[in-house]
């Protein structure tokens, strides 16, 4: 399911460049306690690596950037869309948006204004997305003195499709476990990309922004729309929807 989240703030909303790390905070905060606690600690784990298993997008709405002071004014009026596969995550973040007396972005008050809930249904093999956040592929690799760095990879490149395609298998075997995996392999081209940098907790993320012409099985592509596509949906990457040319 995607979710779009209408808010007013009280006053004008102005953040940090780099706010994924406040907005991720605002969406546990918005979560039942014990699921927060649960996604933060944990995850869902498979092949050693942990899955949130939900996305979300930029904050959407009219801005002006500050570049003296590194943030962003968003005005009262924006919008926050989040997406997941699991039942219980939508149903949490919904029912917690909407019932919560006291919804804070940084120490700004805002009142939730609307909310527009979509099932997003794929029944080809071929969708043409926009992002909404930028989407990140990468491998941790080693050096030859043992120490770990990261390695990005950028529409075009083998590597990338390579990884989107695992990325999204990992999804589906903790999603739907007892069905049959895909066989095919998905396909990405990229349309008026540019590059993004994410400063989240210090460490420099790259990722990529624009339209992709993503080929492969319905189930995935379905999975990308709901979970994010790419690696790190939970820090604000990989937000995907239909784009009608």
């Amino acid at each position: 399911m995607q979710a779009t989240f209408s808010f007013h703030c009280e006053e004008e909303l102005i953040l940090p460049i780099h706010y994924n790390q406040i907005l991720q905070g605002f969406i546990y905060n918005s979560i039942d306690q014990d699921l927060a606690n649960m996604l933060h600690n944990r995850g869902y784990m498979i092949d050693n690596r942990s899955f949130k298993l939900f996305v979300f997008s930029r904050i959407l709405g009219n801005f002006k950037l500050n570049d003296k002071d590194q943030t962003i004014n968003f005005g009262q009026d924006f919008k926050l869309k989040v997406a997941s596969p699991l039942e219980n995550f939508c149903q949490s973040i919904c029912k917690c948006m909407i019932q919560k007396e006291d919804l804070r972005l940084t120490d700004k008050k805002i009142y939730l204004s609307g909310v527009d809930l979509f099932m997003p249904s794929v029944n080809e093999d071929e969708i043409y997305v926009q992002t909404l956040s930028p989407v990140c592929v990468y491998s941790t690799l080693f050096k030859p003195d043992g120490s770990k760095y990261t390695c990005y990879f950028q529409p075009g490149e083998e590597e990338f499709n390579r990884l989107i395609t695992k990325n999204l298998i990992h999804k589906f075997q903790l999603i739907y476990s007892h069905k049959i995996l895909p066989e095919e392999s998905i396909e990405l081209k990229a349309n008026r990309l540019q590059l993004n940098i994410v400063n989240y907790k210090n460490f420099i993320i790259k990722g990529y922004s624009g339209y992709f012409n993503i080929k492969g099985p319905a189930e995935l592509l379905q999975l990308a729309l709901n979970a994010g596509l790419g690696s790190k949906n939970s820090q604000g990457l990989g937000y995907i929807e239909i784009f009608k040319k």
